[in-house]
């Protein structure tokens, strides 16, 4: 009987040793899922803050780039404008330019019209330079490449002297503005 009672008590042993290992397990498995799932309200109120604030940090920095583009761009513009302020009245001053230039190379050579061309000449002078001084230059021309960009080609001919695409004569004075065409030159250019 003594027998009988020692491996009953080897079996209870036994089967209380399983058993406490599986309640072990059972509460760190608990454990890990508290720790992962089941966070206290302050910590879980902590993290949306946190993640709240990282997006408001996000959008701070996408509106202050928003912003510095926005800035540069007006300033850009207004560089721009600056530039190009006086481009209205050179054009419209263009025309006048070109009929003094007429004006001179039609007078007759005779004594009498001398002081005519010679204050003519004169005008046109100045004008011309104080168009320069805002900006304007004359697109050379003859002698030169044709350039689509500069030149503008209303007639074609052949002419010996002259290479292919080479301007042969200016009709009409072209202007740029700074760097900017504002008038092509009319130009012949040789085929």
């Amino acid at each position: 009987m003594k027998e009988e009672h020692t491996s009953s008590m080897e079996e209870e042993n036994n089967t209380t040793e399983q058993n406490s290992e599986e309640i072990i397990d059972e509460t760190n498995q608990q454990e890990d899922g508290v720790e992962q799932s089941d966070k206290t309200p302050e910590q879980q109120e902590i993290e949306r803050l946190k993640q709240e604030a990282g997006d408001w940090q996000s959008r701070a920095l996408r509106a202050q780039a928003d912003l510095d583009n926005v800035r540069r761009r007006a300033k850009e513009e207004k560089e721009k404008d600056a530039k190009y302020r006086a481009q209205d009245l050179i054009e419209s001053l263009l025309p006048v330019l070109d009929n003094f230039g007429r004006a001179i190379d039609a007078a007759p050579e005779n004594e009498d019209s001398d002081s005519l061309l010679q204050g003519v000449n004169m005008v046109y002078s100045q004008l011309l330079e104080a168009l320069q001084n805002e900006g304007l230059e004359v697109i050379k021309s003859e002698g030169e490449v044709f350039d689509p960009h500069q030149h503008q080609a209303v007639m074609q001919v052949e002419e010996e002297g002259f290479e292919s695409n080479q301007i042969v004569e200016e009709l009409q004075t072209g202007y740029k503005l700074k760097d900017k065409v504002i008038r092509p030159a009319m130009v012949k250019v040789n085929a």
